[in-house]
């Protein structure tokens, strides 16, 4: 843990040196690359305090904090890029944030702890009913999916406003499943509280509460600075290393969005908290596609860029075969290595399938 941490500080140095590259106007691929290793750190902070708000705040509070926080870096990214009109780079990351947390994240942890433990085990409870949740994730892509691919001639208002009813409904199911798991049910996710309370128990200390808000909005704010940077440079970063916008999309945003919270779903999963690991990988896999696109729908709406839930087939493929085979591995609650091996080797496979995938609707 403390090897991470202080890898962490040691990435701060990249938040100078990523504006002083702006500022002197060096190439953008640089720009780039030191945009983005200042974000990894910044992510992490932005963890970190959330947590430790949350120890102070309450279970209740807490839980609906990191809900709200869980995937802020990542939300951060996409609106900025949604303002610069880089609307299939949005959907690319929404897409590759999915499929990461399910294949790579999953796959790690249940590699990596399978090496430890011969079997872990987890609420199945809990799993299907994530699983369920995902089933509706991709079904919300695939309707206007459908929709396009079925009809003639439909106007893009017109599936932009399909995407708006569609996410209102998914912002509301992903309400209730909050008040599912933190109020009427809550004994379901016990197991991965207490793994979360013994993790916080190791290092005994008492928050302070505004030193905490005030990281939370420092990081924030300069993940919007850093987000800026990022964006602004993609295009010309991704030409001059021969990569397509969805390739970039997939499987460079989301790496740099989470690699923080992947980070903290392989170590549980290490020390045998196989519970709190899934809660952490399929949890953001979840806002991701119940909160998280919703609320890009929902602002591409205001920022007139239209953003829908019209995803390119191949991706709604990727989707659909990440959650099939994740819903399959965990449905039983146990795991062990050779599964996280499947998971990784999924993951493998549709990464090498996007990057060899041609240029598409103008990206690239």
């Amino acid at each position: 843990m403390l090897n991470k941490n202080n890898l962490f500080l040691l990435l701060l140095i990249f938040i100078p040196v990523s504006l002083g590259a702006k500022f002197m106007h060096w190439e953008d691929l640089i720009i780039f690359i030191t945009a983005g290793l200042a974000i990894l750190p910044l992510a992490a902070w932005m963890g970190t305090a959330t947590e430790e708000i949350a120890v102070v705040v309450g279970p209740s509070l807490g839980g609906l904090l990191n809900a709200t926080f869980g995937n802020a870096t990542e939300l951060i990214i996409a609106i900025i890029a949604l303002r610069a009109g880089l609307v299939n780079v949005v959907k690319a990351s929404i897409t590759g944030s999915i499929i990461s947390n399910l294949l790579l994240v999953m796959g790690l942890s249940m590699f990596l702890g399978g090496l430890r433990y011969k079997e872990q085990t987890f609420q199945p409870v809990a799993a299907r009913m994530n699983s369920a949740a995902m089933n509706l994730a991709v079904i919300a892509i695939l309707v206007p999916t459908a929709v396009d691919a079925t009809s003639v001639g439909i106007g893009e208002q017109t599936l932009q406003n399909l995407s708006l009813a569609v996410a209102i409904i998914l912002i509301l199911v992903y309400a209730l499943t909050l008040f599912f798991s933190m109020k009427t049910h809550s004994y379901l996710y016990d197991v991965g509280v207490a793994g979360s309370e013994e993790l916080e128990s190791e290092t005994e200390h008492k928050p302070n509460l505004w030193l905490w808000f005030g990281v939370l909005l420092a990081c924030t704010l300069l993940v919007a600075l850093e987000s800026e940077l990022l964006v602004d440079s993609l295009e010309s970063a991704t030409s001059q290393l021969k990569l397509t916008a969805l390739f970039t999309g997939v499987i460079i945003v989301p790496i740099i969005g989470n690699a923080a919270e992947h980070a903290t779903a392989v170590t549980v999963a290490i020390k045998d908290k196989m519970d709190l690991s899934l809660s952490v990988a399929v949890g953001s896999s979840m806002q991701i596609a119940l909160f998280v696109a919703p609320v890009l729908v929902i602002a591409g709406y205001f920022f007139h860029q239209p953003m829908d839930l019209d995803f390119n087939p191949f991706e709604l493929v990727a989707v659909a075969v990440s959650v099939l085979i994740a819903n399959t591995i965990s449905s039983d609650g146990k795991s062990n290595w050779l599964e996280g091996i499947l998971l990784l080797a999924t993951y493998a496979v549709l990464g090498f399938a996007f990057y060899f995938h041609p240029i598409i609707d103008g990206i690239g």
